[in-house]
C-alpha cells in the first residue's frame, strides 16, 4: 500500500545566523529527507530584523537573504521556501500570502525548536511537532527558568533525545510526552568518502553557544566545560588533532592552553561556512573526535550529534563523548563512546588497528540508524500522519 503524500511545511533556522554549514546541514536532513520520501515539502524561516546583517539593511538586501537564497536554490527549494521577517509579512521567495495557502492545506508543520511563531500559519494545521534538537536545554529552560517555549502551540513534542523521560536521565519532562528520534541523515547526499585530506581527529564546534544552566545543583554547561578536562589529550598520543572551532579572541587564556597541549585550530569561517565546505571538511577528516556541550554529557539525555551522523555516513569512524546515547547505538566498530581520555587513548589504537574495517562500520552504523527514509518514515508513522 502506497504511503500517502502529505504537505509538510518545516521551519527552522538556515539563514538566522548564516554560514554555517553545519547548522544549516541540520536542517536540511529534514527538507531533503522528508521530500526524498515523496511528501509536498515546504520551508519558512522567520528571522528577527535584529539578527539581519548588515544592521539596519533591509530584509531582502541582508546577507542572511543572500544565504537563503544560495541554500535554497542550491538544493532546489528556491520555489518552496521563504525566509520571513517575523512580525511582518515581507519575504524573501515565496510571498506571504502563498505562505499562508499553503498552510491552510497543510497535514503537518515540523517546527524546529518552535521557531515559527506566526498563528496566521500555524493555527489551522492539524498536527504541530515540535522538533528539539537540544534535548535537556530545551526542557530546563521552560521547567527550572519559566521560559515560554511555544509548547502550547504544538500537539506533539519530538526530541532527539534518545534518554528524555527515562529513569536514568532526570531532565523533567515538563509534563509532556516526548517521543524520541534519531538524527536523520539522506545518505544520497552523505557518500563514503575518499582521500583523506585531514590526517587528524576534527571537529566543528562552537567554544561557547548560549547561557549555560544550574538545576538542583547539577551544572550544565557549554563545549568549552567538557573540552577543558581534555586539554591533554594531544600530548598522550601521536595522533593529531585539529578543531575547526569559534572560539573568541578574548578567550586567551583557553587559547594559549589549547595551542601549548598541541592542539591544532581551524577557522570554521574558511572551511564549515558553507554546506558544501562543512561537507567537504567532514569527509576529508580522518576521524571524528566529537566532543558533547557539559549539558548533555550531565543530563545522560542520550543526544548524539548529526555531525557524528555525517562523519559516520562519510566512513568516517566516531569517538564521541558519552552523554547516554550508548545503550541506543552499536559501539565498538566505527563508533566509540569515551568518558575519560584513557577512553580515548583506547579507541584511537583501536582504530590504527584496522582502520578499513571501522570506517566501513562506521558507514553501515549510519546506514542502519540514520538513513532518513528509515528515520523520517518511522517518525511520521508515530506521529500517525500516514
Amino acid at each position: 500500500m502506497a504511503t500517502p503524500k502529505l504537505t509538510i511545511l518545516l521551519s527552522g533556522m538556515i539563514a538566522g545566523v548564516p554560514h554555517q554549514g553545519g547548522a544549516t546541514w541540520a536542517v536540511l536532513q529534514y527538507l531533503l529527507g522528508f521530500k526524498r520520501l515523496g511528501h509536498d515539502v515546504h520551508f519558512v524561516e522567520p528571522v528577527e530584523e535584529a539578527a539581519l546583517r548588515p544592521a539596519g539593511v533591509p530584509l531582502a538586501r541582508s546577507d542572511n537573504a543572500a544565504y537563503f537564497r544560495r541554500v535554497m536554490a542550491e538544493f532546489g527549494m528556491g520555489r518552496t521556501s521563504a525566509l520571513l521577517l517575523a512580525g511582518t509579512q515581507r519575504t524573501v521567495g515565496l510571498p506571504y500570502e502563498r505562505l499562508r495557502e499553503i498552510a491552510r492545506r497543510a497535514d503537518v508543520l515540523v517546527n524546529i525548536s518552535g521557531l515559527l511563531a506566526d498563528e496566521a500559519l500555524t493555527e489551522n494545521i492539524p498536527l504541530r511537532a515540535y522538533l528539539d534538537l537540544d534535548p535537556a536545554f530545551t526542557q530546563l529552560w521552560y521547567a527550572a527558568e519559566g521560559i515560554d517555549m511555544g509548547f502550547a502551540d504544538h500537539s506533539h513534542f519530538v526530541t532527539v533525545g534518545q534518554a528524555i523521560g527515562d529513569p536514568d536521565c532526570e531532565v523533567p519532562t515538563c509534563g509532556l510526552k516526548w517521543i524520541k528520534t534519531p538524527q536523520p541523515i539522506v545518505l544520497e547526499y552523505w557518500p563514503v568518502t575518499g582521500r583523506i585530506t585531514h590526517h587528524s581527529l576534527t571537529t566543528v564546534a562552537n567554544w561557547r553557544g548560549y547561557g549555560s544552566i544550574e538545576h538542583e545543583g547539577v551544572f550544565y554547561g557549554q563545549k568549552v566545560h567538557s573540552l577543558r578536562k581534555f586539554f591533554s589529550l594531544p600530548t598522550l598520543t601521536e595522533e593529531s588533532f585539529a578543531l575547526a572551532l569559534a572560539i573568541h579572541p578574548e578567550e586567551s587564556k583557553d587559547l594559549v592552553a589549547l595551542q601549548a597541549n598541541g592542539w591544532r585550530l581551524v577557522d570554521p569561517a574558511r572551511v564549515a561556512h558553507t554546506p558544501a565546505g562543512y561537507q567537504r571538511f567532514v569527509g576529508g577528516s580522518k576521524a571524528e573526535f566529537g566532543i558533547a556541550k557539559s549539558g548533555y554529557v550531565a543530563a545522560r539525555c542520550g543526544w548524539f550529534s548529526d555531525r557524528s551522523a555525517c562523519y559516520l555516513a562519510s566512513g568516517r569512524p566516531v569517538i564521541a563523548q558519552e552523554t547516554g546515547f550508548s545503550p541506543f547505538l552499536p559501539v565498538g566498530a566505527g563508533l566509540f563512546a569515551f568518558e575519560t581520555i584513557d577512553d580515548v587513548l583506547a579507541a584511537t589504537e583501536t582504530l590504527k588497528g584496522d582502520y578499513d574495517r571501522h570506517s566501513r562500520a562506521a558507514r553501515a552504523v549510519a546506514e542502519e540508524h540514520f538513513d532518513s527514509d528509515r528515520v523520517l518514515g518511522r517518525l511520521l508513522d508515530v506521529l500517525d500522519a500516514t
